[in-house]
């Protein structure tokens, strides 16, 4: 029982140690506060009725194989392992190219250089969708994946930019000079030196683009045709005209992947700052 319990300094008083253990009770209970109504939704997505409402009549999987049998869903779905995973791929490309540039360079305007690339983070999602769409529909680039797919890169690339510059900034520069003076070139330098580094912060960076992209839905409704449809547009459609199980049952599936990813994301964080302490 003692292990549980914090160990004060002697010198601690009664009122101090109050507002230890209060303080961590407002915490926990903001937090709750916060998640309730995200594990509200689970057990919906469990429920035999035909309606989101408690008392549930009953637990049934019927959700669950609506999702994976309905046609819209399984396309939506497609579309979205499709967008997500190449626009993950172009944002870390281009953010950490950016980010290794940034760190190392100093010239003047390099602040105003700094917050055009995050202003897609920045900016209001509704005026980067409309932004987006005036600039992709003259080149022919609405209603299309590569259109979808190049916008949700431009998304995600700002998570990946500040992910990895953060990263660098605990590099240690000395190795890539040492590298470069017995013989190496610069790119080799690059992959078996600097990349392996900072692979958990282009990992981490990754993964907030993937989960942008995954779950963008304001500049997919104005760039997305029929055919490119993603599951955050499809459960929209769905909330809009028939609040269905179904949803109920992807907001579930949505919550384990989301929870996994930030599990990851906190397993690199602590492997980065394990790596840097070496």
């Amino acid at each position: 029982m003692n292990r549980l319990l914090p160990t004060f300094p002697p010198y601690t008083s009664w009122p101090e140690r109050l507002w230890y253990f209060a303080l961590r009770g407002i915490c926990a209970l903001v937090l709750l506060f916060l998640i309730l109504p995200i594990l509200a939704i689970i057990p919906l997505s469990f429920s035999s009725g035909s309606f989101l409402a408690y008392p549930m009549p009953g637990f049934s999987l019927r959700w669950y194989e609506n999702l994976l049998g309905a046609p819209e869903w399984l396309r939506a779905a497609k579309n979205s392992f499709i967008i997500a995973p190449a626009a993950t791929l172009i944002a870390t490309v281009l953010g950490t190219l950016a980010a290794t540039g940034l760190a190392k360079a100093e010239f003047r305007g390099k602040g105003l250089l700094m917050a055009v690339l995050i202003s897609p983070m920045v900016v209001p999602v509704i005026v980067v969708g409309v932004g987006m769409y005036l600039f992709f529909a003259p080149l022919g680039l609405a209603d299309s994946y590569t259109g979808l797919i190049l916008a949700h890169a431009a998304l995600g690339a700002p998570f990946v930019l500040t992910t990895v510059l953060a990263t660098l900034q605990g590099f240690n520069h000395n190795l890539v000079r040492a590298s470069l003076s017995l013989g190496a070139g610069r790119l080799t330098t690059f992959f078996r030196v600097t990349l392996p580094l900072i692979a958990p912060g282009v990992i981490s960076g990754a993964l907030f683009a993937f989960a942008v992209s995954f779950d963008e839905v304001v500049v997919t409704l104005f760039l997305a045709g029929a055919e490119q449809v993603t599951l955050p547009r499809q459960m929209f459609t769905g909330i809009r005209e028939n609040i269905s199980p179904t949803i109920a049952a992807l907001a579930t599936i949505l919550i384990v992947l989301s929870t996994s990813l930030l599990l990851v994301l906190e397993w690199l964080r602590g492997r980065l700052a394990r790596r840097l302490k070496a």
